[in-house]
């Protein structure tokens, strides 16, 4: 028993000096001071100060738009459109869940666009590290490749109703297109694109669902849900025909042939 105390007594002795140590550590701390960051607007001196406050102001808004932009000017519109259409189709709404959705867009998508960027880097980015062409230059070289890419992929229709509304004459060459207008003309193709391919993803499972709906009112059965009763089969369907390797290869194919 008193080995025991002795031991509670040195256990209180060992918690005392680390409540100390702990306490004078913290004082030590405290009377530390740490740098802080601020953020304001001065006065600038000199033109160049100007400029190059309007330059990082410009920086600072295109990273923070950099995700709309990597949406509007690459294959992911196609993409997450139309595996989110393919979801709907079978009636899982919840499953696969959005993560899965785009990162698998992300994935194709950086797949599609794998030349595009290798053709930006090495036209653009890699001369400009090394200090071979301006920063202008890199910038006017780096979008030809996303241009080339987009014009593939815009329909003729979409892209003269923006040159019409603009009020510019159609180009005999699709490098005289302001990007202001192939911008939104190459979205509204995706789009049309993507909902043609959804279409043709929905016929076969609207087509189980009509004839599940006509058995079940055949036999009586008002109040159980078609949809319910659907997706069983709808699944097996699904897996059978191995629905998301095909939904895959139609993408792919779609931009790189």
């Amino acid at each position: 028993m008193w080995k025991t105390m002795r031991n509670f007594k040195n256990i209180l002795k060992i918690f005392s000096a680390m409540l100390v140590a702990f306490c004078t550590n913290s004082a030590v701390h405290a009377a530390v001071a740490f740098p802080t960051i601020s953020v304001g607007m001065t006065q600038a001196n000199t033109p160049q100060e100007f400029t190059q406050g309007v330059q990082i102001l410009i920086l600072l808004t295109i990273l923070t738009l950099a995700p709309s932009i990597f949406i509007m000017c690459t294959a992911f519109i196609r993409i997450i459109i139309v595996l989110a259409l393919t979801r709907q189709a079978i009636g899982t709404s919840t499953l696969p869940p959005n993560q899965v959705l785009a990162g698998l867009a992300l994935l194709l998508t950086f797949f599609v666009m794998a030349p595009t960027f290798n053709k930006m880097n090495e036209t653009a980015i890699q001369p400009y590290m090394k200090n071979q062409i301006t920063q202008q230059v890199a910038l006017d070289k780096a979008i030809i490749p996303l241009r080339e890419f987009m014009i593939a992929h815009t329909e003729e229709k979409e892209l003269g109703l923006f040159l019409s509304m603009a009020k510019i004459e159609k180009p005999k060459d699709w490098k005289d297109v302001p990007t202001y207008t192939l911008i939104p003309a190459y979205v509204l193709s995706e789009l049309k694109t993507s909902f043609k391919i959804g279409f043709v993803i929905f016929l076969p499972f609207l087509v189980i669902d009509i004839v599940v709906a006509s058995i079940l009112v055949s036999m009586g059965m008002l109040f159980l849900p078609p949809t319910t009763v659907a997706m069983p089969f709808k699944l097996i369907l699904f897996v059978m025909i191995d629905g998301w390797y095909l939904v895959t290869k139609t993408l792919l194919e779609g931009f790189i042939t």
